[in-house]
């Protein structure tokens, strides 16, 4: 498979003072548009990505702005606003220029049933079809009683709502199937912090009536997982632990049930199925929605990052160190989307990664304290076939040294063999890439180590940066930069994968029109990293933790140009990007990956032979040689 053209191993950015000259320039509208953002592209990319404009809420770090839909006919998002429990209804008629209209506030709307949306309650997402139905998700307080769909008019030019319906527990994410017909709920059902109450995971089918109205109760049908607690019914490799039981809170009924979380949904061109991505359960479900039936729950296995997939597995080891280590990596998938190829669908993830870590039960462990803290030590001889094998550690204790992977998270629910007291393998959450898979969960394609071999060259001295502080490596020992957003988008007969990294920043566009050989065009992360939010104040930093990504066409763009809105969680903003069909210039800079460029830059030679380490190399070589001792006393 080809993961970058051979062009791409040039520098596709020019180094200025230290610091990167983003090859597209835009011009800021508002403190939040960094003027130079870091930026990379591919040698004869179809397009870049530039900043137009963004919406401030003024509210940081409190999930002000996540998901984001548009609504074509009045050129405007619908932004939730989980914050304030509403939802900012924003004009991108000037798409520099979002403005804000009014907002859609949810406590106190009344179901068809008589429940009242209480104070407390979350708003989760939002969706609206063409005509202008809008769909938002509402989690009630507390967050473990059955949830609500509330439905408004996104035409109307004041915050009144249509009503809302009851749902499953914890409604997370909805979307409208293509035709327009339902609206598919995923119902998350995540336990209380002690496990004194897990609701069981669900998803619900909304027939939704053809013009704007409010459906009824009895529209709502509800697909459980009840059937997978029958013996044999489901496969072995779905991750189902940590329940109720595990935290002493008592025996569910339907353990599989209560344990499987739905996350995001997806739906078939013909509207005929639906597939939901299971994030802790490594799983992806798939539904039929005219009988609102479960009728498969596939596991998605794991990327090795010894044979597969390079990481950076700490925050601790002097600097960047993208290389092979004897970790399984688990997909977790968070958002998911779906295109067709030739007729067949083809399903994409985001592979953030995700745990179960509350008061009541917790998986997450350092590998460096499964000994003290977890059920058991590493198994004395579980690395033993690859002591000192491509610069590895040369002895257990190596490995379990801080610049090793000590310091990696990983989950202690896989891996711990019983009979002999130590784990044998150890699983990590999520494999720092995205996904292209067969409807029948089969792996079509990966895109392994690019997303940290991207961001290292585009940000070195930021490399896997938290997102409400600017540091070096504050994300290696976990998830890396956290593919979270997702969407696919159609330009010029092509499909293209839109991925934003909730820790780092940015977003990465690849080419997917061949989904068994996916290449990378462009990134762009609208952030200033000499801000750090956490000790300078977030007001000019630029976008973190993008949450949701909207492709918008040319044909329902406001600009007449193909667009992307991103809603960005920790800085509350959200951000419209121009697609630009004309790509910008390559500067090449031709570096020689020879013995003293790889102690600089800390590739190891396995890795600097691969198509991810040469882009790698000739982007870092002229950043990170003579400094590499002044990052590591950072």
């Amino acid at each position: 498979m080809t993961l970058f053209p051979p062009a791409l191993r040039a520098t596709a950015a020019a180094l200025v003072g230290g610091g990167l000259l983003a090859l597209g320039a835009t011009a800021p509208a508002t403190a939040q548009v960094v003027p130079a953002p870091p930026s990379l592209t591919a040698d004869g990319a179809a397009f870049t990505l530039s900043t137009l404009g963004t919406f401030e809420t003024g509210v940081y770090d409190a999930s002000a702005a996540e998901i984001v839909t548009h609504f074509a006919a009045a050129q405007r998002l619908l932004v939730v606003n989980a914050a304030a429990a509403q939802v900012d209804v924003l004009s991108i008629a000037d798409a520099a220029a979002p403005a804000k209209l009014f907002d859609l506030r949810l406590t106190g709307v009344v179901a068809l049933d008589g429940r009242v949306i209480p104070a407390g309650a979350a708003v989760n997402s939002v969706a609206v079809r063409a005509d202008g139905l809008g769909a938002i998700a509402v989690e009630s307080n507390p967050k473990t009683d059955l949830g609500w769909v509330v439905f408004f008019d996104a035409n109307e030019s004041a915050g009144d709502t249509l009503g809302a319906v009851t749902v499953g527990a914890l409604p997370d994410s909805l979307v409208f199937s293509p035709d327009g017909t339902r609206v598919i709920v995923a119902n998350e059902g995540e336990p209380a912090e002690d496990y004194s109450v897990d609701p069981e995971g669900s998803v619900s089918i909304i027939d939704v009536p053809t013009g704007i109205a409010l459906p009824a109760q009895s529209d709502v049908a509800t697909a459980d997982f009840r059937a997978f607690d029958a013996p044999g019914a489901l496969e072995a490799a779905v991750r189902i632990f940590g329940g109720r039981e595990d935290a002493a809170k008592g025996t569910p009924v339907y353990p599989v049930a209560e344990n499987l979380e739905p996350e995001y949904a997806t739906v078939s061109s013909d509207s005929t199925t639906a597939w939901v991505s299971l994030q802790e359960a490594n799983a992806i479900a798939e539904v039929d929605l005219a009988t609102a039936t479960v009728t498969a729950v596939r596991p998605l296995g794991t990327i090795s990052h010894l044979t597969q997939t390079p990481i950076d597995a700490s925050d601790r080891d002097g600097g960047i160190n993208i290389r092979s280590w004897p970790v399984q990596g688990f997909f977790m998938p968070d958002t998911i989307d779906s295109y067709d190829v030739a007729g067949e669908t083809y399903l994409v993830t985001a592979n953030e990664g995700d745990s179960r870590d509350w008061a009541g039960y917790s998986e997450v462990l350092r590998v460096k304290d499964l000994a003290d803290d977890g059920p058991g030590a590493v198994c004395a001889d579980a690395f033993a076939d690859v002591y000192g094998v491509d610069g590895l550690p040369g002895d257990l204790a190596g490995f379990l040294d801080d610049d090793a992977i000590g310091r990696l998270n990983v989950t202690t629910a896989n891996g711990f063999d019983q009979a002999s007291g130590c784990f044998t393998e150890l699983y990590s959450f999520g494999t720092r890439s995205f996904s292209i898979w067969t409807s029948d969960g089969t792996l079509a394609w990966d895109s392994a180590d690019a997303f940290e071999q991207i961001t290292a060259q585009a940000s070195p001295d930021f490399f896997n940066s938290n997102h409400s502080e600017s540091n070096l490596e504050g994300r290696s020992d976990d998830k890396g930069p956290e593919p979270e957003a997702l969407v696919i988008g159609e330009l010029d007969g092509r499909s293209y994968a839109f991925v934003g990294f909730e820790r780092i920043g940015g977003v990465a566009a690849f080419d997917i029109t061949d989904p068994t050989d996916a290449t990378f065009v462009t990134y762009l992360n609208n952030r200033d990293f000499a801000v750090s939010g956490e000790t300078d104040g977030f007001e000019n930093a630029g976008d973190l933790g993008p949450e949701s990504i909207v492709f918008i066409s040319a044909g329902e763009s406001p600009t007449g140009a193909p667009m992307l809105a991103v809603g960005n969680e920790v800085s509350g903003t959200t951000t419209t990007f121009s697609i630009d069909l004309a790509a910008a210039p390559v500067i090449p800079v031709v570096v020689p990956p020879g013995t003293e460029t790889l102690a600089a830059t800390g590739v190891s030679p396995a890795v600097a032979a691969t198509a991810g380490g040469a882009l790698l190399l000739a982007g870092l070589a002229a950043a990170v040689l003579g400094r590499r001792e002044g990052r590591a006393e950072r």
